[in-house]
């Protein structure tokens, strides 16, 4: 279309832009570390998938009160193939948070109860002479299921914690020379009681390492502890969830989704950056004494992952990093005595680490 000649004398009035459809989507935000491949970034929406994990958190709510960061860092873990070590004093709910999960996610589970007692093939299964077949069958242990709950682990000795560490990493376990896969989706929720208690047994470094997150339990605050009473009062039987209305809404299929979305989330190079500075700087820390490994540094962006597609995002942030640094750091490392004299903790170093850290805009 050609337009009239303006006036010279006058001047010219640059022409309005157009006024985009009133059904065009908002401009989707720009990731750090500048564009990713169109199809890669979208704005958040609705997601039938998502919601159905949203939803995961509402039944446990009917058998937990609180802890909505524990039952996050579970969801996570699930959905980033972790594993979740759970801290606190007796009481406060660690087992029922562990079994309401698996109820909600409609898993298979199963408990061992860890005592100094416990043998290594008591949790990975043992081969047993079968006198028919004059050979030797083998006989799988508790392990060999979705959700293997490992209560109080660290009342059993080194020796049999570390049957767990094949099963954690490979998700597999040998026996009698033979490697033997584990189901999947495999997760170990571990629940222990602070190590100042009498009667425990601290986990080596390297079982440590093993797990994605750990997860402090606290005491409930006032409201929480009045509705925890107030439901048992009402009749609520932590041995029977069903009664507590609590109903799986995901399955082994809805998660195996769930994985396949999340391997898609974008990752700039910028956030790898910052993951592995965060790493290195807990290794030059002069109050640490052990800094986090390259597997905790690929744990971390793993579930910065699945904390995005939570979200309602298909790309990582810094953000989802700084959320997920203490539960996923905080165990790796090792304090200093000469730290441990001075009154530092290790969630203090970590807010240093953090807040010197640069952040990739």
């Amino acid at each position: 279309m050609t337009q009239s000649p303006q006036d010279n004398s006058a001047p010219q009035t640059p022409a309005a832009p157009e006024a985009p459809a009133p059904d065009t989507p908002p401009a989707p935000q720009t990731p750090v570390g500048g564009e990713a491949p169109a199809q890669q970034v979208t704005a958040p929406g609705p997601d039938p998938l998502r919601e159905a994990f949203t939803g995961v958190r509402t039944e446990i709510a009917k058998a937990v009160v609180g802890q909505d960061q524990a039952v996050t860092g579970m969801l996570i873990a699930l959905l980033s193939q972790g594993h979740v070590l759970l801290e606190g004093v007796p009481g406060v709910a660690k087992t029922l948070l562990v079994r309401s999960f698996a109820a909600a996610v409609s898993l298979e589970s199963s408990r061992v109860q860890f005592t100094p007692d416990l043998m290594p093939s008591d949790v990975t299964g043992s081969l047993v002479f079968d006198a028919s077949a004059a050979d030797f069958s083998f006989r799988p242990g508790p392990v060999f299921t979705n959700i293997l709950i490992a209560d109080e682990i660290n009342r059993t000795p080194p020796k049999t914690q570390s049957a767990l560490l094949e099963a954690m990493e490979e998700h597999q376990v040998s026996v009698g020379g033979r490697p033997r896969r584990l189901p999947e989706p495999f997760l170990v929720a571990a629940t222990q009681n602070p190590v100042e208690y009498e009667g425990t047994y601290p986990l080596p470094e390297a079982q440590l390492d093993r797990f994605l997150f750990k997860l402090v339990l606290d005491l409930p605050e006032r409201e929480h502890e009045f509705e925890i009473l107030e439901r048992h009062a009402r009749g609520f039987d932590a041995a029977e969830l069903s009664a507590a209305g609590l109903r799986p809404v995901v399955d082994a299929d809805l998660i195996a989704g769930a994985r396949e979305a999340i391997a898609g989330i974008y990752i700039a190079p910028q956030i790898i950056t910052y993951v592995v500075d965060l790493a290195r700087a807990t290794r030059r820390a002069p109050s640490l004494a052990l800094g986090v490994s390259p597997r905790g540094a690929t744990r971390m962006l793993g579930a910065a992952r699945a904390h995005a597609w939570l979200s309602g995002r298909n790309y990582v942030t810094p953000d989802d990093v700084k959320a997920l640094a203490h539960m996923t750091l905080g165990h790796r490392v090792i304090l200093r005595p000469e730290a441990q004299m001075d009154g530092l903790d290790v969630n203090q170093v970590l807010d240093s680490i953090i807040a010197t850290t640069e952040v990739p805009r």
